[in-house]
């Protein structure tokens, strides 16, 4: 009989010097997120402050538009400030592992109207066409939710006014696709695994809002429920997310549909 020796232990040094690289890339880590963030921090923070500053003054020369527009940009800057600090958190909890998934069999249509109504009032309409007879997703719905908050998030910065984006699904073997559509600019072929990326921003028309968390955040996500998001063209021009979830076991059938939704 052989014995084959054990392989030796790595000596303290090598453990020690290990140990730091690790610190010192977590050091980096954080360092590039506050420096990337506070920009984005500050620039809604002053808005939001000036706004209510305006309100507060009691300047007689206020109109109700006038005051009804301060309210409006002060909901507008704290709303950004919102978004920003759930992608932050969801940062968080991803690099701990701390992000506790519960999947379950979900009605895809009903995880969409969740997601449409958490996005809240935009100014561009949100179109969701969920076809009938689709199979349930095995997914955690609050998690999937955050996932499709992102993509449409994502796909509504770089819509024009004239081709708002669409939701829609499909079957693909034992997945169930659904696609964020929209008709903007796109993404080139090249840049596709960059925009993947934590803290990319590729540019988007008239809009430089967000410090490119969105589609990392949503991605990962989508990954700790065993699915997968992915980029495709859109035909005419444009860009697909596509979000996949693993199908439920068959139940007896549900003939709930989800009728295209507008979101204002």
């Amino acid at each position: 009989m052989t014995t084959v020796p054990a392989k030796p232990a790595a000596p303290a040094a090598e453990e020690e010097r290990h140990r730091l690289t690790v610190l010192e890339e977590a050091d980096r880590g954080r360092a590039a997120l506050l420096a990337t963030v506070s920009h984005d921090l500050r620039a809604p923070l002053a808005a939001a402050k000036a706004a209510v500053s305006g309100l507060r003054a009691g300047d007689a020369r206020l109109t109700a538009y006038d005051r009804a527009d301060l309210l409006a940009a002060a909901e507008e800057s704290l709303d950004q400030l919102a978004h920003l600090a759930a992608s932050l958190l969801d940062v968080s909890r991803l690099q701990a592992g701390a992000r506790a998934v519960f999947p379950r069999p979900a009605h895809v249509g009903e995880i969409v109207a969740a997601a449409l109504e958490a996005l809240g009032p935009q100014p561009q309409p949100v179109l969701a066409d969920i076809p009938s007879g689709l199979p349930e997703v095995m997914a955690d719905p609050a998690i999937a939710e955050r996932v499709i908050v992102n993509l449409v998030g994502n796909a509504l910065r770089y819509s024009l006014a004239a081709a708002p984006p669409l939701l829609t699904a499909r079957i693909s073997g034992n997945r169930v696709e659904l696609c964020v559509v929209d008709h903007g600019p796109g993404i080139p072929a090249a840049d596709r695994k960059r925009a993947f990326q934590p803290f990319c921003q590729l540019g988007a028309l008239g809009d430089s809002s967000g410090v490119g968390l969105g589609l990392p955040v949503a991605r990962s996500l989508a990954e700790t429920m065993g699915g997968t998001v992915e980029p495709e063209n859109t035909p005419g021009g444009g860009l697909t997310m596509v979000l996949t979830l693993p199908a439920a076991p068959a139940r007896p059938a549900d003939p709930r549909r989800t009728r295209p939704v507008r979101a204002a």
